[in-house]
């Protein structure tokens, strides 16, 4: 799970700060990779390959989105639905964090590598390994850039 901290005015000038969450269960992943023709990490890999930046910033914002939801105080609960993703979407704070996203690729790395479920290349292959890459600069963990054709 990844906190990310967020200090941002709203839209009628109001300084906030506010804390956000995002995560990937190993079930989201695993039904993301199977939803899509060939997986997600042909996909993604392709996209990579292809240098297509347009994909690549349309497939980090779903990636994010898909992640965030609100903890219950608990910890019991993560819960995640469309209006939730909405309200989050409409604030000048997802802005904030995706702009810092698609603008600092270690920032980028770090949130991905933060969302994926533990031991997740053991259960959907080179899923993780794509989405480690979305960015598509700096190798993560290990794993490198595709081969530039």
């Amino acid at each position: 799970m990844v906190k990310k901290t967020v200090t941002y005015r709203d839209f009628d000038g109001n300084l906030r700060t506010e804390d956000h969450f995002f995560n990937l269960t190993q079930a989201e992943l695993t039904e993301v990779e199977n939803s899509l023709n060939g997986g997600l990490s042909q996909l993604l890999g392709k996209i990579l390959q292809e240098n297509d930046q347009s994909k690549i910033i349309e497939y980090f914002k779903k990636i994010v989105l898909m992640s965030y939801g609100e903890k219950s105080l608990d910890g019991r609960l993560f819960v995640k639905n469309e209006k939730i993703r909405e309200e989050f979407a409409s604030t000048m704070a997802y802005s904030e964090i995706f702009m810092e996203l698609a603008t600092d690729d270690e920032a980028a790395a770090a949130f991905v590598n933060g969302i994926m479920p533990k031991n997740v290349e053991k259960q959907t292959g080179n899923a993780a390994s794509a989405m480690r890459t979305l960015p598509g600069k700096a190798p993560v963990e290990g794993v490198m850039p595709p081969a530039a054709t």
